[in-house]
This record gives C-alpha cells, structure tokens and sequence, in this order.
C-alpha cells in the first residue's frame, strides 16, 4: 500500500537542516508512529514519516489476516494487570483504552463490536478498511511518508538516512520519534537494527513473547499434528521459582498470570495458541528457575476441566471394556488420549486411578520457546529507566520512544494494539509540548 508516497527529491528540498523551526521526523509507520503522526499534525507540526519497508502499517495488516484485535472489554483495573511492568502503561492505557480507541475508530468509519470472550474487532474484521482510512486521514493533515528509508544513524536532533536509491541523506529535525517496533517478523519491518543506536545500559534483551514452545514428542504423536487439544486448562507451578530464579531487567513487577482455559494447538514443535501466550511470562519464570542444565520446564493440563477425578475415575473402572474406550467414554477425544499417552510413562497405563489423576494433571514438559522472529511480539528494549515520564531519552533530549521497542510485555488479546495507540498518542502530546506547540485553531 503506497497511499502516495512523497519523492526523495521533493523531501530533500523541504527538509534542509534548519529550515524549519517545528519538523518532527518519526521512525516507523507502525501503530505507534501512526498514532504519534496524527497528534502532531492536527496541531500543526510538519511531520515526515521515514518507513524503511515499501508501505506503512504492514504488522498492523498481518495481524487482521484472521480478524484485527484492537483491545478488549474488560475492567480496567484487570486490563492494566495483564502488561508487565504495568505501572508505566497504566496511565496511558487509561487515557485511551478501549472505550476511546472504539470511539475514535467510530470516527474514521470504522465499526467495532466486542465478542464473546471480550475482545473488540473491526465489525469487517479485516484491518485493511482500517488502515485505509488511517492513512488517508494522515495525508489529509499533511503528514509525509518515506517509505523505503532506512535511518543508520542519529546525533543530536539530526538522521542519517538512506533512501531507495541507496543514496544517503542527513536531515535535521526539531524532534525526533522512535516506533520501531520489536524484533520479531522482520520480514514486516521490525527487525531490532535500533538497538545499534542505544548504549547498552539503555537496553534489556530482547525475548520472544507470544511464541509457541516446544516439546520432543514421539513419532506416534504425528497424526494429531495441527488438531486442537478443545477446552483444556493449563496452569504454570510457580512455587519455589522465585529464589531459584535470577531477577533481570526483564523480569515484571506484577505476578503472572498462572492459569488459562481454552484451546491448545498441538503442532509438530510442541504446542500454541493463545492459552500459550497468557501463560508466556509464568513459563519464562519456571524455564529460569528450572536447574535441570537442559532448561527444562512443565506445563500442566486439566485435559478434563469440567469433570471431578472421581467422575473420570468411575467412568475408567469398567474393566470389561478396554482403557480406550473407557477414556472416550470419560469425555476424550483422540487429541487428548494421544497428548496422555505421550506425558504418562508406560508404567502407569495399568493403574487406572493414576490414568485419572493424570487427565486433570497431566505434567507437559517443554524445551523451550519458539524462536524470536516467529514471535507475535517481543519483550525487553529500550528500558523505561533511560527514558522520562515523557518517554523521552535521557541521553538526547531530541529523541522520544514509543511502542514496542520500549521494555514491556503483554499477551495478545487487544493488549499489544491497544498499548501502542496509547504510547504514540502520549509521545504526539509529550513533543508537542517539548515544542511548545499550540493546537490549530
């Protein structure tokens, strides 16, 4: 999606350093950058959008291929609990979370509806109408994109640039912002080049988070490849992790989420879905606390939630029909007798009551994650403590941050979407401010 892409040419003209008192040039066309761009130029501000990728938005797009999560329509309070650090996005989240994210999509045509686990879709789903209409709005208010821009380079108040001709161009700005993104899909843009730009006390690691992980399951487990283990729960056991595991910049202030109910993916590396994802901080947890050396760590399921021990022990004690089909009359189907006969040792398979007590705690150990660029989003970047309350880099006061390239997390859900909005809406503010700008009249 172009949407009319301003020339290298014209831009080098209008963009001589110092020929503009209020020029904001921003780094990334992602949600963050897009939001940060619509505040500024609705006060007045020229803003350039350098975009390294050949049209803007492209994660924004991938992830409505199955139907745009923009946020979710829980409490508040509940909301803010499920980002990690939560204390920093609190305040922006409450500023513009749902109920204005769905009121500002009402304004740029766009009709939303909250489903029935509380998340909130585009009622068209798809996020290319969205999209559209964002961009066209931007245009409207004379922002500038440049797309196939790659920024090598920042000092002070001024870029280094180069262009889709390999040419290289330095600007200077009255500010700058960065909405790189993390370092998961690449391939969309979001590759973690930026982190050259930061000195490394400025930054945690990068993580996969919203990732699969992975199991070493037996040839026999095969046929069930891409089914679904329907309505199980999964809890992470975090008891005695926390003196085992070493505290990093990485780890959250606010407890993890330990249970979640729904459906499992099992896949030929292991197992996800977004059960997975909720879970991802509490597995980190366990993996880093796990003194195996092979970084071992357990999941466990209730492959049976809505039944007692006791009803699956009474429906497996028939001894005149085989464990099979006492199992299916229990309430499994294939996926989950075969996901049981690959966590329960050969041992127990004549012992019935320990047949129970696995189907409503089945021990699933993992290996590890996914590897980051299969990730839906990372954690770790920039750390909140080189920035200000105004997200604004200490160390040079020109530039500001905002999205996914900050050091946060969340699951998926709306949460990611939702976060990044509020982050550029509050940087748009925080640089209007350092300009001293006054909105249009």
């Amino acid at each position: 999606m172009n949407d009319g892409q301003n020339t290298p040419a014209r831009a080098s003209g209008d963009l001589q350093a110092g020929a503009h008192d209020k020029t904001v040039a921003i780094v990334g066309a992602g949600a963050a950058g897009l939001m940060a761009a619509e505040v500024l130029s609705a006060k007045g501000v020229r803003v350039f959008v350098y975009e390294q990728m050949p049209s803007a938005g492209r994660k924004i797009l991938w992830a409505g291929k199955t139907g745009l999560n923009i946020s979710h329509a829980e409490p508040s309070e509940q909301f803010v609990s499920r980002y990690a650090p939560s204390e920093p996005l609190a305040k922006m989240v409450a500023d513009f979370g749902a109920d204005a994210i769905r009121a500002w999509l009402d304004d740029l045509g766009v009709q939303t509806y909250i489903g029935s686990s509380g998340r909130i879709f585009p009622v068209e789903m798809k996020a290319s109408k969205f999209l559209r209409a964002w961009l066209g709005r931007l245009h409207h208010q004379g922002v500038r994109f440049f797309y196939r821009h790659r920024v090598q380079k920042i000092c002070g108040n001024t870029l280094e640039i180069v262009d889709e001709t390999s040419a290289c161009q330095t600007h200077t700005f009255s500010a700058i912002i960065l909405a790189c993104g993390g370092g998961s899909y690449a391939r969309l843009g979001s590759d973690g080049a930026w982190q050259a730009w930061f000195a490394d006390d400025e930054l945690a690691p990068l993580f996969a988070s919203n990732v699969g992980v992975c199991c070493a399951w037996s040839p026999f487990a095969a046929p069930i490849f891409g089914q679904a283990l329907k309505r199980v729960q999964a809890k992470v056991c975090l008891e005695n992790t926390h003196h085992k595991a070493q505290p990093t910049a990485n780890t959250p202030q606010n407890t993890p989420e330990t249970t979640a109910i729904g459906d499992i993916v099992v896949s030929h590396y292991g197992l996800e879905s977004g059960v997975i994802y909720r879970l991802g901080r509490a597995l980190r947890q366990t993996q880093q606390a796990s003194q195996t050396g092979k970084s071992a760590f357990t999941l466990w399921l209730d492959l049976l939630p809505e039944r007692s021990e006791r009803e699956i022990l009474a429906a497996l004690k028939d001894k005149k029909r085989s464990l099979t089909t006492c199992l299916k009359k229990a309430g499994l189907d294939a996926v989950k007798i075969t996901i049981l006969r690959e966590c329960v040792p050969k041992e127990s398979w004549t012992n019935r009551s320990h047949i129970a007590h696995a189907i409503k705690n089945l021990p699933v150990p993992l290996t590890g994650f996914r590897p980051m660029d299969e990730a839906i989003s990372t954690g770790g970047g920039v750390r909140f403590s080189a920035v200000n309350d105004a997200l604004q880099l200490k160390s040079n006061p020109f530039v500001f941050c905002a999205g996914e390239m900050l050091d946060w997390d969340a699951p998926t859900g709306g949460y990611l979407l939702t976060a990044c909005l509020a982050m550029g809406r509050k940087v748009g503010h925080n640089v209007a401010q350092f300009l001293t700008v006054e909105p249009k009249s």
